[in-house]
């Protein structure tokens, strides 16, 4: 059995959600899913199972606050939000994407 398209989502989670939440300000979870996948031309694919426990964990780390307001349809959301520390992290996290595919590319190359 060959591997899902969404494993390569696998050790990025971090970097869509702080990229997102950078880029687009507050946002509640649904809308973070919704707007990686729709960027991403629906070739990434988020799941809850995996976005809750990372944004609680991101929270926990202090990368992301959290707030609950009231969302588009009118739904208690907790919206989170980038701290000064997020945005460090994102930038480390960005660094180690260019030099992960930057590897990757000179062994495509190579090959």
């Amino acid at each position: 059995m060959g591997k899902h398209p969404n494993d390569r989502l696998q050790g990025t989670l971090d970097l869509l959600v702080l990229k997102s939440l950078a880029s687009r300000g507050k946002m509640h979870g649904y809308g973070i899913t919704v707007h990686i996948q729709q960027t991403a031309g629906d070739a990434l694919r988020v799941e809850e199972g995996s976005l809750y426990p990372a944004l609680h964990r991101m929270t926990q780390d202090g990368w992301l606050k959290a707030e609950w307001g009231v969302s588009e349809n009118k739904r208690k959301a907790r919206f989170y939000a980038l701290t000064a520390a997020g945005r460090k992290q994102l930038a480390e996290e960005e660094q180690r994407w260019a030099e992960l595919t930057a590897a990757v590319g000179r062994v495509l190359r190579f090959a």
